[in-house]
C-alpha cells in the first residue's frame, strides 16, 4: 500500500516561510504526479501545486510567485516551499500521488500549517 508522510508543518508568523516534505514508500515514485492540497477549516480542500514525474508543474493561481513545488526522484520525496505566508494560508496540507495514466488518488495523513502572530 502506497504510504506519504508529510513532515515540516507547524506555527510561523505572517511573511515568515516554511518547507513541507513528503516521504513517499511503497511506490515507484517517478511513475507518480505528485501534488499539495489545502482544506481550512470548514471549506472543501483546494488544490496547491502539482509536479509530473517531468517536472512540469501547476498552481493554484493564489500560490503562484510564492509556493514551490519540487521532487527529488532519488530520495522518494515531495517538497513545497512556502514563502511569504499570510493567515489565509492556515490549513492542513495533504500530500496526494496518482500514478500516471489513472484516476486513482492516495493521500498523506495531513500536516497543520497555521499562520498566525
Amino acid at each position: 500500500q502506497v504510504q506519504l508522510v508529510e513532515s515540516g508543518g507547524g506555527l510561523v508568523q505572517p511573511g515568515e516561510s516554511l518547507r513541507l516534505s513528503c516521504a513517499a514508500s511503497r511506490i515507484i515514485f517517478k511513475l507518480y504526479t505528485m501534488g499539495w492540497y489545502r482544506q481550512a477549516p470548514g471549506k472543501q480542500r483546494e488544490l496547491v501545486a502539482t509536479i509530473t514525474n517531468g517536472g512540469i508543474t501547476n498552481y493554484a493561481d493564489s500560490m503562484k510567485g510564492r509556493f514551490t513545488i519540487s521532487r527529488d526522484n532519488a530520495k522518494n520525496t515531495l517538497y513545497l516551499q512556502m514563502n511569504s505566508l499570510k493567515p489565509e494560508d492556515t490549513a492542513v496540507y495533504y500530500c496526494h500521488a496518482r500514478p500516471i495514466g489513472t484516476q486513482l488518488n492516495y493521500w498523506g495523513q495531513g500536516i497543520q500549517v497555521t499562520v498566525s502572530s
